[in-house]
């Protein structure tokens, strides 16, 4: 689960994190009393979306007068921001982050995230902040400086001066990032968070550390044992069709391309995926509907597929082992019936009374295309999705 900004800083601040003076707003006069509460001269209006990008979009001013945050909160605030990473649709602003502008010396990056490679929380750290860190990866990737953090050690001071002295701080900057990658390490640990972001992390006119943006993803599955994150979500940041899947408890994720798939097991599905791809065509999303599925469960995965207009065709692929084929069967149809289905459907059954799910299938009177392989499957519906 992602959070916003401001969000983030709320945590932060309350584990000791330093962070800009700022405050949220829903409407432009609830910006502009928020600026005259601030003081100052200046301030900086920051649409509150879940993508990076922000200032390059336009999503990010910094302005000189109480008009002026008004002006700009009215111009962003109901309105849909596209950033490289919002896709082509944008995303809606809902929420406004009004901060005091700080006078910055120099700009760096660092994160926490979880490397599963070495199953150790890895911080990164780069003097190279404020612009895009996958481009600096990619271009210069000695300018990535890496710690990974032993869970029975925890993260050492040496390993925080490693970082330091790479990244060119000196004096009382050296305490600062021990300090503070303290305070993530364990704002990580006890909110299981799965990656926290700070670019830029900027060195102020006074020689201090502050973290000037804020970026925290915590980990679903743990999101039961923190109940006051779980209240942070905002679901019209999130594709509507996956969150619509979470209340049915399936595993939906949204893609580009032409071919509905509906699998039993994450590794399945992904197999389906690359035989898709094998066979010239695109998959429109990933959907697993669990070993434990039901006919109920199917059917709202079947109408979750059709409901994207994108999908030109749409491939079932089951293997019948805890869950039996039948079953699988009857929620196709289901789903078809309630549906009303226009596209062409190819479905591979496998396993667990898989004849009797097929019987059920050509005995529904519906154009429902079989197959008896996996191979078999994504090359018919590719060629129905095409046709």
């Amino acid at each position: 689960m992602n959070l916003h900004e401001f969000q983030a800083k709320h945590l932060f601040a309350s584990y000791g994190i330093p962070v800009p003076v700022g405050v949220s707003a829903r409407t432009a006069d609830e910006a502009m009393k928020i600026a005259q509460t601030l003081g100052g001269s200046h301030w900086v209006v920051k649409a509150q979306v879940h993508a990076g990008g922000r200032g390059k979009a336009g999503g990010v001013k910094i302005v000189n007068s109480i008009e002026q945050v008004g002006t700009v909160a009215a111009s962003m605030l109901g309105h849909r921001l596209t950033t490289r990473q919002s896709g082509s649709k944008g995303l809606p602003i809902d929420i406004i982050l009004i901060e005091q502008v700080n006078t910055i010396k120099s700009e760096m990056y660092l994160s926490a995230v979880v490397d599963r490679s070495s199953e150790r929380i890895l911080f990164l750290a780069s003097a190279s902040g404020g612009i895009d860190i996958e481009e600096v990866a990619a271009a210069n990737p000695e300018k990535i400086l890496t710690v990974r953090v032993h869970p029975a050690a925890g993260l050492q001071a040496y390993q925080s001066r490693q970082l330091a002295f790479g990244l060119g701080l000196k004096g009382k900057q050296i305490g600062q990032i021990n300090d503070l990658m303290q305070k993530i390490y364990r704002l990580f640990l006890e909110k299981d968070a799965s990656q926290i972001e700070i670019n830029p992390l900027v060195i102020t006119s006074k020689g201090d550390l502050l973290a000037l943006d804020a970026k925290i993803n915590i980990d679903d599955n743990a999101l039961y044992l923190h109940f006051d994150i779980s209240e942070m979500r905002d679901p019209a940041q999130e594709d509507e069709k996956e969150a619509i899947a979470r209340r049915f408890d399936l595993n939906y994720i949204t893609l580009n391309g032409s071919i509905g798939c509906m699998v039993n097991g994450a590794g399945l599905a992904m197999a389906t995926m690359d035989l898709v791809k094998l066979k010239g065509g695109e998959p429109a999303n990933f959907l697993d509907v669990g070993g434990g599925t039901d006919a109920k469960k199917v059917a709202e995965a079947f109408k979750l597929i059709l409901s994207d207009t994108a999908v030109r065709a749409v491939l079932v692929n089951i293997f019948g082992g805890i869950v039996r084929c039948d079953v699988i069967a009857e929620g196709i149809l289901a789903g078809i019936r309630e549906v009303g289905v226009e596209v062409p459907v190819v479905v591979r059954l496998e396993g667990t009374n898989a004849k009797e799910g097929l019987a059920l299938l050509k005995d529904a009177g519906l154009d429902i295309i079989t197959a008896e392989d996996l191979e078999e499957a994504a090359a018919k519906a590719v060629a129905a999705a095409a046709a």
